[in-house]
């Protein structure tokens, strides 16, 4: 199973010039909008996954949004940018969800979710960290495509439900022999992506290894892991488990239940 992963990462293609022009205006001190712009508008993917996200019950904005200039306006810069990478290195490793019962849609959904909660949340966090990590919750359930595709072609399916039902972490680790959160960090080691970004992801769910500076961004990306777990995002079940592992870890959580309690109110909807 290890030597299928690694095969299957190493196999994934180069990054398109959007993602690096993207991770280039990221990493900026200033960034302008129109900059974003730019880039994104040479990309029909991210286009039309940025406006149907916009549009999306998550966020519930008065009007229809019709145009990328809009988007950018009300999501921000650094949601935008979440968005426009997520939808790209969702296209790129091309694969589906079929071992979690799940649409590349029901992960988007997802995705957006665990950002919205780390912005939503007023954590103990800076704001650049906080930032930082809204792209990172976007993005660090992106290994379950790879795992999905190898629990398919071992035939592992049916045996890997059946341990995914009460505990995700444990059906991945069990069939794969790592955490989604090492995969994840592994697939954009392989493409070079931020370190800030692989560190703040690959030791989730291992803190014990984690450098002095991202264990509290490893600590936040876990809860919000927890709580908005692929397999029931945001359910009592797994509110309880982002609850615990706070409570853990130390953090105030009535913060936490108000933006669990805001995001749940836009989605019902």
């Amino acid at each position: 199973m290890s030597k299928l992963l690694i095969e299957k990462i190493d196999s994934l293609p180069p990054l398109p010039k959007s993602v690096i022009e993207l991770e280039e205006f990221r990493r900026l001190p200033n960034k302008d909008p129109e900059d974003l712009l730019k880039i994104i508008e040479k990309d029909p993917l991210i286009v039309t996954t940025l406006l149907r996200v916009a549009n999306s019950s998550i966020f519930s904005f008065r009007d229809h949004v019709n145009t990328v200039h809009r988007a950018i306006a009300l999501l921000g810069v650094n949601f935008s940018i979440s968005i426009a990478l997520g939808s790209v290195v969702q296209d790129l490793i091309k694969s589906n969800l079929q071992a979690y019962d799940a649409t590349p849609d029901d992960f988007m959904y997802v995705s957006n979710l665990a950002s919205q909660l780390v912005n939503t949340w007023d954590s103990e966090l800076d704001k650049n960290s906080k930032d930082d990590l809204v792209l990172a919750a976007f993005l660090q359930e992106v290994g379950k495509f790879i795992i999905s595709d190898v629990i398919c072609e071992e035939n592992e399916l049916q045996q890997f439900q059946k341990v995914l039902r009460n505990d995700t972490e444990e059906a991945e680790k069990q069939f794969t022999g790592y955490s989604c959160a090492r995969i994840t960090a592994n697939i954009f080691k392989h493409w070079k992506l931020s370190p800030d970004l692989i560190l703040s992801i690959g030791f989730v769910n291992d803190l014990e290894s984690c450098p002095k500076d991202y264990i509290k961004k490893a600590q936040v990306l876990e809860v919000v892991k927890c709580a908005c777990d692929i397999t029931g995002p945001l359910s009592d079940k797994n509110i309880q488990k982002a609850l615990e592992k706070a409570i853990e870890y130390g953090f105030d959580i009535e913060p936490l239940i108000n933006a669990i309690d805001s995001l749940k109110a836009k989605t019902s909807k």
